[in-house]
């Protein structure tokens, strides 16, 4: 099984789309259910300026989906980006979330100029946390009560990744 990694394309949007609306997905983002097919087709057909969106693909069907966003709209932190991540549920742990993770951790630290990942994980999720330590990414906090998610609120872990060798 071949998982191919590539910028996402304004047409992905329907595979996208059936990440998102998966519960194991959507659990475990700040996403709510029933999304709608006509925002992601949206939100895919204009972008956000510097903003990096990618797909995984298995024999042409999208499985997963990572995207970099800025951290913050302040110069100060145009070192920083944001990640974000979903995997269907069918293909969790089968390697789809490495290769995600993979592609976009060269191409912040090949292409971008990007010194610091961030991002937030629940902290019940043990197996993206495993993954994000897996990159580098390091607990650097918890958010007590961060989100609503299926009636309660949980917590989350700030994890990052700082480059260890920026380039000279």
């Amino acid at each position: 099984m071949e998982i191919a990694v590539r910028r996402a394309e304004p047409e992905d949007y329907e595979g996208v789309w059936r990440t998102m609306k998966d519960e194991e997905a959507y659990a475990g983002l700040l996403q709510v259910p029933f999304p709608s097919k006509e925002a992601w087709r949206r939100r895919m057909a204009e972008p956000v300026e510097g903003d990096f969106f990618l797909v995984a693909c298995v024999d042409g069907e999208i499985v997963g989906n990572a995207g970099l966003h800025a951290a913050a709209k302040s110069p100060r932190r145009a070192h920083a980006m944001h990640v974000g991540m979903a995997v269907h549920r069918d293909w969790q742990g089968k390697g789809v979330g490495t290769a995600l993770m993979r592609a976009i951790c060269g191409l912040a630290d090949g292409w971008l100029h990007v010194i610091r990942l961030e991002l937030t994980v629940y902290t019940d999720n043990a197996r993206a946390i495993a993954l994000y330590r897996k990159f580098g990414f390091e607990v650097e906090g918890t958010h007590r009560a961060f989100a609503l998610r299926g009636g309660k609120y949980v917590d989350t872990h700030a994890m990052a990744r700082v480059r260890p060798k920026p380039p000279i």
